[in-house]
């Protein structure tokens, strides 16, 4: 029996997804990423009650450029997760299923993720930069 010359199935890298199978992607990545800092977080309270010595030692990381560019990631992630949690739950009681309405969710959490995190490195975290 001769077996017919068929196509490879095509991977992921072939497709063009759409704006949204994109966000959802990467709402999973950020939730996985915002667990890793929550425990980098847990480790820098932990270093304040170890007392001041390991507490400045894990400060020094965090003024360090990489300490500073894992925090705004952070910050990033945390902003993206919300606001695309957020329209999620609009999801959840059935809005926002048309195309025009999904496209202006997609933008929408795009830009308040954006504009979050530029208001809390400008105005709260101002020392840190």
């Amino acid at each position: 029996m001769k077996i017919p010359h068929r196509p490879l199935s095509p991977h992921l890298q072939v497709y063009n997804l759409p704006l949204t199978a994109l966000l959802s992607i990467s709402h999973r990545i950020t939730g996985v990423s915002l667990t890793l800092g929550i425990v980098l977080l847990t480790l820098w309270v932990f270093s304040a009650a170890l007392g001041e010595e390991e507490y400045n030692l894990f400060s020094l990381f965090l003024n360090f450029w990489l300490g500073k560019l894992v925090l705004f990631g952070f910050s990033v992630a945390l902003f993206y997760h919300l606001c695309n949690g957020i329209r999620h739950l609009f999801w959840d009681i059935g809005m926002n299923f048309d195309l025009k309405k999904t496209m202006l969710a997609d933008y929408t959490v795009l830009f308040s993720s954006i504009i979050l995190t530029i208001l809390v490195w400008f105005f709260a975290l101002r020392d840190l930069i």
